[in-house]
């Protein structure tokens, strides 16, 4: 079904759909968020909020597809390897290896 064979083949196919560092600025702010609540929820034990996880995750992301990348999120295709390149594309970004892995133009 997939034409990825597996997820490093599949990873810079990702990064090439997040070109716009817009885009990618909203993932990052929806991950971050995502992570917050998680956090709150388990230190609180405020249950009833984790329904907003896959909202906010999501959320962010696909807006920056919408408004800045104008192309489909990648979650729609594949949503398992999109979910675990969007947690990759953050870490690379977090630790600064992103901008030698992104495309170039």
């Amino acid at each position: 079904m997939a034409r990825f064979r597996s997820f490093q083949e599949f990873y810079p196919y990702y990064l090439s759909e997040h070109r716009h560092p817009v885009c990618r600025a909203l993932h990052y702010i929806g991950s971050s968020l995502v992570i917050a609540l998680l956090l709150f929820a388990v230190l609180m034990q405020q249950w009833h909020w984790l329904w907003l996880l896959p909202v906010i995750g999501y959320g962010f992301a696909w807006l920056g597809h919408l408004l800045f990348e104008h192309n489909k999120p990648a979650t729609f295709s594949y949503p398992l390897y999109s979910l675990a390149a969007d947690w990759v594309m953050f870490k690379d970004f977090l630790t600064g290896q992103l901008k030698r892995k992104l495309p170039t133009a």
